[in-house]
Formats: structure tokens, sequence, C-alpha cells
């Protein structure tokens, strides 16, 4: 097996990267203003034992818009940001709770399943117009409440938070 013993620090990247899953690879340090962590039972991380998110770094998972009504907004509104279980994927999240904290220290548990089961995002913008914290931002988790109606209900909008902060993955 000749082939799979690198001979020089080319060829043992080149056989690192090739062998490692796309997802093994380590997150960037984020650069501008860090805007979500990630913490807990997390696989990934580039700050300490923590996945640190700047804006660019969240735009960079796929993304979502979601156009919807919600309690707190006149009318429709066009929410867009990354899907809650790319985000999770990027930090290869082992657990079945998020604990989701919002600036203000509103915390409430959320089921991992819900993200799987629902196009769940994290909303950086609304209507074409980054999230600000006075507008609910920067981050603010939107469900897809129009396209499925039955999630419009108390438990839910519990668990809508705005001015998320910072997750914490939930071991089993």
């Amino acid at each position: 097996m000749a082939l799979l013993r690198p001979t020089s620090l080319v060829g043992l990247l080149l056989l690192t990267f090739f062998l490692l899953p796309a997802n093994a690879l380590a997150l960037e340090t984020p650069t501008g203003t860090v805007l979500l962590k990630v913490g807990g039972e997390i696989g990934v991380t580039n700050v300490g034992d923590e996945a640190h998110f700047d804006r660019e770094m969240l735009l960079s998972l796929p993304q979502r818009q979601t156009l919807t009504a919600t309690p707190w907004h006149d009318g429709t509104v066009a929410f867009s940001g990354p899907l809650g279980r790319e985000l999770l994927a990027a930090v290869e999240a082992r657990g079945e709770t998020l604990r989701v904290i919002a600036l203000n220290d509103y915390e409430v548990n959320l089921p991992v399943a819900d993200l799987q089961r629902y196009d769940v995002i994290l909303a950086m913008s609304q209507n074409d117009e980054p999230l600000r914290v006075r507008d609910q931002g920067p981050l603010f988790v939107i469900y897809p409440f129009d396209e499925v109606p039955h999630l419009l209900n108390e438990e839910i909008l519990t668990r809508s938070v705005w001015q998320v902060a910072t997750i914490h993955v939930l071991g089993d």
C-alpha cells in the first residue's frame, strides 16, 4: 500500500484531507464580531471548547428564507438565516436538547427534533435588512408558522427566542 504512505508534507496533507469526512474539518476563527457561541456536547470548536460564529460564518451555512406571520409583527415578514439543523451539523452536535440563551438571559430548552423535523432558522435578516438588537436580533429563532400552522401555539412561541447569543447542546 505504498500509495497510502505519504513521502512529503503535501502528500500527508492531501491524504488527511481526502480521508477525513468533510464535517471533520475545523471551523475557522471568527474575524468579525461574534454573534453566536455554541457550547456543550459538540465535536467541532474554534475557541476553547466552544464554536464561535460571526456574521460571515453564519452566512456561509445553508440559508433559508421563511415567509410567515408572527404575533410580534404586523403582516407577513420575510426572515432569512441559516437552518438550525445545518448549524448543529457544522458543530457536530451530540444531544437531544438545546439550551437557547438570549442577550437578556431569557433561556428556553428547544428539542433538537424541532430543527430536524421543521425548517427552523436562526433569522439574521427581516425583509432583507439585518436584524439589530432593538429589532429582536442579531439572531431570532423562527419556525415556519405559515407553512406548518399547528406550530403556532404557546409552547412553540416560547421557543422562538429573539436576541439569541448562546446555544448549549445538552447531552442525552
